[in-house]
């Protein structure tokens, strides 16, 4: 079923779960060690992360170095069919333009297609770690609207082969990324805010949020979305702070804001076990407003995590 099915059709709250693929070498029981504790919570679907190459720099045996190409946390979509197959519950395979060639791209949607994965959350994703801007593969996609365009004309049967006759048309349902506190590189929120219009008239079907620790900034949000015409569902995500150091990461990694009244919460903290216990209460008294305004779907950035997760829904 389509993530916009799911949220069309809900009669209560829904809850969903974003995992990380494991390190390379790590196996699959390590995703089912993580999606085992919120079964019990009927997930509607469950999003698996993406993560583009890196360049290192290894030592030859004689002595010099060689640049090699890696890639850490392989598997999104194989990850993906063992979920549906596992558990029942629909996939959500992020794709990101960097490290793909376009062509590169459509294979990746045409294995995704036959697998019988029919939601995608695309986006450009983040630059390498040794990148001091975000640079496309040869041939590949600069933003994730070229991405969505592409998907759509898939979903249309136009391939990038042109002579393809009567080809299958695929029917992917597509979400993409909404910044509550504007993405990074954007100069302002009105530049930012078109942007993501621009996806959403180009054929994307919903928006999942960056985390948020303010409810109103996800208000103030979807009021903007509104204001300009932005009609799809809006799905909030969340992701409870769990490690002290989380509070400086956080908002360095994805350029959002910890309340003033969090910090201080977290100040009177004598060791993680508190400051975990905070994270979580925050979590819940987030949640509850949300449901309260009659928010159908919480997304919740599980990652690897699930234990504060679990928690927190279980409250609700």
């Amino acid at each position: 079923m389509k993530v916009t099915e799911h949220i069309e059709k809900a009669k209560k709250p829904l809850f969903s779960f974003e995992i990380l693929p494991p390190l390379k070498g790590v196996g699959i029981q390590s995703i089912y060690n993580t999606l085992d504790p919120l079964m019990e919570f009927n997930p509607p679907f469950i999003n698996v992360t993406y993560h583009r190459s890196e360049f290192i720099f290894r030592k030859t045996a004689e002595g010099l170095f060689e640049k090699k190409i890696v890639r850490k946390r392989p598997g999104t979509a194989g990850i993906c069919a063992a979920i549906m197959t596992k558990y029942g519950v629909d996939a959500v395979p992020h794709l990101i333009c960097g490290g793909f060639s376009v062509d590169e791209t459509e294979d990746l949607l045409i294995e995704l297609d036959f697998l019988g994965i029919n939601n995608v959350l695309l986006l450009r994703g983040d630059k390498m770690k040794s990148e001091e801007v975000f640079t496309a593969q040869k041939d590949g996609h600069k933003n994730a609207l070229a991405l969505i365009q592409q998907t759509v004309q898939m979903n249309k049967g136009v391939y990038l082969e042109e002579e393809l006759n009567n080809a299958m048309p695929t029917d992917f349902c597509i979400g993409v990324a909404g910044y509550p506190e504007k993405h990074y590189e954007a100069p302002n929120m009105n530049i930012d805010l078109q942007y993501l219009k621009a996806k959403v008239d180009a054929g994307a079907h919903y928006i999942v949020t960056q985390m948020f620790f303010n409810n109103q900034k996800y208000f103030d949000f979807v009021k903007s979305c509104r204001d300009i015409g932005i009609t799809v569902p809006i799905i909030p995500g969340l992701k409870p702070i769990t490690t002290k150091k989380q509070i400086t990461n956080l908002p360095r990694i994805f350029n959002v804001d910890i309340p003033t009244e969090l910090i201080k919460e977290f100040e009177i903290c004598n060791n993680e076990e508190d400051f975990k216990k905070v994270g979580i209460e925050w979590s819940i008294k987030q949640c509850k407003e949300l449901l309260n305004s009659k928010i159908p779907v919480i997304h919740f950035y599980t990652m690897s995590n699930s234990a504060s997760v679990k928690k927190i829904v279980q409250e609700l």
